[in-house]
């Protein structure tokens, strides 16, 4: 799983020092390096229409320029790079109509596993997701928004893993870029974290209330929240779209 949709074990294991930037694990150094650029666009650290140097990054991490070169291939492939050949490579616009194709995707998944839940869940299938919730909580009154964005995907994470899902929710992480870029713009928006917060318990209440109806309908106000928000969002930032 990609360092942006994190385990939920690892979500909920002691903290744990991150690695130097610049500093790759022992893994796939291609996938090491998408991981990192990947979260780097994710957080808007790199940002829309930022030139990116394949002989930089790769003298950056210490490595060859053909490890960068797949992971920006990949990354280009997820709508999140712009590679003119011979010529240059930048990091895309968010397209808000790859967005809502993904949004719809999602929508349609989470409702239905909310709503399985609620009907056919074990007792606790929700534990993991209240533990998250939790951590969000404390991160929000901590005004730490990027931890807080890595337990909401670990939350929504956590449902589909209680409903057999996991990799379905690896595939909707890797096509949910501009989405999440959206939603990376959205959340410092007054009021929006606690929004997020109140919408995940009212989701898991209706969950644990066996109420498949009250659950559908809670996720479906949650997950269209950002889209609904868009032209505010583009208002505020032009130069991203």
């Amino acid at each position: 799983m990609n360092e942006n949709t994190l385990t939920i074990n690892a979500m909920l294991a002691p903290d744990k020092p991150a690695a130097p930037r610049g500093q790759l694990r022992k893994t796939s150094v291609s996938q090491q390096i998408y991981d990192a650029l990947r979260i780097r666009v994710l957080s808007l650290e790199l940002v829309p229409g930022e030139n990116l140097s394949r002989a930089e990054i790769a003298g950056f991490y210490g490595v060859s320029q053909t490890p960068v070169r797949d992971a920006m291939l990949k990354l280009e492939e997820e709508g999140l790079l712009v590679i003119f050949p011979q010529s240059k490579t930048e990091v895309s616009r968010i397209d808000v109509n790859h967005a809502r194709e993904t949004q719809f995707l999602r929508m349609s998944v989470e409702i239905e596993v909310a709503k399985q839940l609620a009907t056919y869940g074990a007792p606790g299938a929700t534990d993991t997701a209240r533990a998250i919730l939790r951590r969000q909580k404390s991160a929000q009154e901590a005004h730490d928004l990027t931890y807080f964005e890595e337990l909401d995907r670990a939350f929504h994470g956590a449902l589909l893993e209680s409903a057999g899902l996991e990799s379905l929710w690896t595939l909707i992480s890797e096509r949910s870029g501009q989405i999440d870029r959206l939603r990376k713009l959205n959340l410092p928006v007054a009021g929006k974290a606690v929004e997020v917060i109140d919408a995940h318990c009212a989701i898991l209440d209706a969950i644990q209330n066996r109420d498949a109806g009250e659950a559908e309908k809670h996720v479906r106000i949650h997950l269209s929240g950002t889209l609904v928000q868009v032209n505010q969002i583009i208002a505020r930032n032009p130069e991203f779209f």
